[in-house]
């Protein structure tokens, strides 16, 4: 009897030189996540994805990046598994397809980008310390978007909508 796949959260956030409190709180987050027996899913790269990786392999978790080049050597030290995709920010894509849930902490264009695959996917999305989304009509309030003031709630948040 095979044992049912482990869950997948996609973590995204900004590349690019984040401030600390972003780094911090996706060590925690990747932490957390791992802890709980999640597999983190993210673009593999620096910054907040690096930081996630960090605190989940920390954890003994799992890591899967998925990099935007054709060079798995271009995955940050802590991921344990390595798509080397070759299409860019085309990428963004398949990180948040990859996740059952994404966790989005700060970030840029990328970052804005993924939660809207996301909520087109029907992946809820946690926001910590992120962009503040809001649309017209039905779009309103931001369905799927849940705003998150720390790690420990994001994690719980994402939990709670996995189950």
């Amino acid at each position: 009897m095979t044992e049912p796949r482990r869950r997948q959260v996609a973590i995204s956030g900004g590349g690019a030189d984040p401030p600390v409190d972003a780094l911090d709180a996706a060590e925690e987050v990747g932490r957390r996540l791992a802890e709980a027996g999640i597999t983190l899913v993210c673009g593999g790269l620096g910054g907040v994805m690096e930081a996630a990786s960090r605190g989940a392999a920390g954890a003994g978790g799992e890591v899967v990046g998925i990099v935007p080049s054709a060079d798995p050597a271009d995955a940050n030290p802590y991921c344990t598994h390595v798509i080397a995709t070759g299409i860019g920010h085309a990428r963004n894509l398949a990180v948040v397809a990859s996740g059952d849930a994404v966790v989005a902490i700060g970030g840029e264009w990328g970052t804005l980008s993924e939660i809207a695959f996301a909520r087109r996917l029907g992946r809820p999305v946690v926001a910590l310390r992120t962009w503040t989304v809001r649309g017209i009509g039905a779009m309103e309030d931001a369905p799927g978007i849940v705003p998150a003031s720390t790690p420990a709630e994001a994690v719980d948040v994402v939990q709670r909508a996995l189950s």
